[in-house]
């Protein structure tokens, strides 16, 4: 069973909208019991960084989520803001994240763009894999993912990206450390590619 966490940010519906087509069992969990009886996570999230983390320091679930992943081992799928405040620190804000996956949420140098406008990184962009993982089998990388961000995570341990894309130079656009994957880009506006992505994802 899949658990989307409801912290009150994210599009938990457009989640449940692909796993209910593909018949795969899911559902949202909203507390720390409801948490404890999926094995499964996504974490999904938009906006800012700070945010999203007094969201979550607030749900009640914040202690069960860091045993369920860091102890137990659960996989957890992060997705855009869910998968930035997987890290130590951004610059956006001022609150600890999670501290699962070593790293710093930077801001897009927009110095290194030509075009207008500059940020956010907005629409379809290919992406390059850095490791050869299941949770991208049959995926078009050509074709790539929606992205929708102006921050991207940076990385402590270049063995924790799993692939990369460009704008404004190269950037991870996913990271990936023992059972914890995150996605920069979204999945759920990603069509086929991200069908995919979701379906590897509950199958791992």
């Amino acid at each position: 069973m899949i658990g989307i966490v409801d912290y009150g940010l994210g599009n938990i519906s457009a989640f449940a909208n692909i796993y209910k087509q593909l018949n795969i069992p899911f559902k949202a969990v909203k507390s720390a019991a409801e948490i404890q009886a999926v094995d499964k996570l996504i974490l999904p999230g938009v906006g800012a960084f700070d945010y999203a983390m007094q969201l979550l320091n607030g749900s009640g679930m914040r202690e069960v989520l860091d045993d369920m992943v860091l102890n137990q081992k659960v996989p957890v799928l992060g997705v855009c803001v869910g998968m930035q405040i997987m890290a130590n620190s951004s610059e956006e804000g001022i609150l600890a994240g999670l501290g699962w996956v070593d790293g710093t949420v930077r801001k897009i140098d927009i110095t290194k763009l030509s075009h207008k406008p500059t940020i956010p990184h907005m629409g379809w962009n290919q992406v390059r894999p850095k490791k050869d993982m299941e949770v991208f089998a049959g995926i078009d990388y050509e074709q790539g993912f929606y992205f929708l961000h102006s921050y991207y995570f940076s990385a402590d341990n270049t063995n924790d990206i799993l692939a990369v894309a460009e704008y404004a130079g190269e950037f991870s656009c996913a990271v990936h450390k023992e059972n914890i994957y995150g996605f920069q880009f979204h999945p759920e506006k990603s069509l086929l590619n991200g069908v995919t992505l979701l379906k590897n994802f509950a199958n791992l």
